[in-house]
């Protein structure tokens, strides 16, 4: 079913307050939760808020985190969100990596202590937005089979990068590490739909199309994929002195305890390297090319990194958001949750 952006916002609003959350902290994690939904990564939107209600109801995530903010250098600075909802804790320290940027050039701000903080894209595009450069890398529980390997030691790891055009449009690429997140899996699972055979591997390790038939993901792009997975786990987990590779805690595994997870935003300021104009008419120059481009057969063109995302925000404005009906029937109704994730295997059918 269809409903417009601000209803959505407004119905998981409600039920992660209800859930325990401050009207402010649910208002930002909506606010994120939303930004994926309107960009068509429904595995980071209103799928999600059920597992968010139970967790936060359980304790699991700080209803009343005390955050610090500790600037460690002129460029560089750990921000501690104490368990707390990850996408409020993640969006406060783009703000001050923003701050920070655009007064030294550079910034470098680890997110140490949060749970789950969604879409990367929304926080690297709140940079793109100031016109400065953002990236931001993420850890996640382990669930993806190494390079050569026949179990779990790496999370989907995600990276996502935004930069600023003209008219404030973005070139942006939110990815997971693996051929496809397991938000992905999930949501074939709540559609019924098969996936790609090269997406997981069942629990004999043979690639899968039946979304519970999953046991664990694949690298993209095999040992790139591998490596990219090592370089964010080091740069949002280690590096902040965090759990790290198949250590990460576990998405489901008793909801009463934080996550204790790492993030990382490097945020650049053009104009330190640069004319900010320039920067910006090139990126739009890139844009334009990509669009330009003579398309492969069987493409009609070719998009430039975050364009059918932009496409299907604006479509969802005028149109509304599609979101499946069980999800809608559940943020309608009077249930906080429904004790479906506390201690449950992440593969479970």
């Amino acid at each position: 079913m269809r409903i417009s952006k601000e209803e959505l916002k407004t119905l998981m609003k409600n039920k992660i307050q209800k859930a325990g959350l401050t009207e402010e902290h649910a208002n930002g994690v909506a606010d994120v939760l939303v930004h994926a939904d309107a960009r068509g990564v429904h595995s980071h939107g209103a799928m999600r808020v059920e597992y968010y209600a139970e967790r936060i109801a359980n304790g699991g995530i700080n209803a009343h985190p005390n955050f610090q903010f500790d600037k460690t250098g002129p460029s560089s600075a750990v921000f501690d969100g104490d368990n707390g909802a990850g996408h409020v804790a993640a969006k406060l320290a783009m703000d001050e990596a923003i701050k920070m940027a655009k007064e030294n050039g550079v910034a470098v701000v680890g997110v140490k202590r949060i749970s789950h903080s969604g879409s990367l894209s929304y926080f690297v595009q709140q940079a793109a937005k100031e016109n400065l450069i953002g990236l931001s890398v993420c850890q996640s529980d382990p669930m993806v089979v190494p390079f050569g390997g026949a179990e779990s030691y790496y999370g989907t790891n995600p990276i996502a990068f935004s930069a600023p055009g003209e008219n404030n449009e973005f070139i942006t690429f939110d990815m997971a590490t693996t051929v496809q997140a397991w938000g992905k899996i999930l949501h074939a699972r709540s559609k019924e739909e098969e996936i790609p055979d090269d997406w997981a591997v069942d629990e004999n390790g043979e690639p899968t199309t039946n979304p519970f038939d999953v046991k664990s993901l694949t690298p993209i792009a095999g040992p790139k994929g591998y490596g990219l997975m090592m370089m964010v786990d080091v740069l949002s987990g280690i590096l902040l002195g965090l759990p790290f590779g198949n250590k990460v805690s576990s998405m489901y595994h008793d909801l009463s305890e934080g996550r204790n997870l790492g993030q990382l935003h490097i945020v650049i300021n053009p104009e330190y390297f640069t004319n900010l104009n320039e920067f910006k008419k090139n990126i739009a120059k890139t844009m334009a090319d990509l669009n330009n481009i003579k398309p492969a057969s069987g493409f009609d063109h070719v998009s430039y990194p975050g364009q059918r995302s932009a496409e299907r925000e604006k479509k969802y404005s005028e149109q509304g958001i599609e979101i499946v009906d069980d999800v809608y029937n559940y943020l309608i109704s009077d249930k906080v949750h429904n004790n479906a994730y506390n201690n449950k295997d992440p593969f479970a059918k």
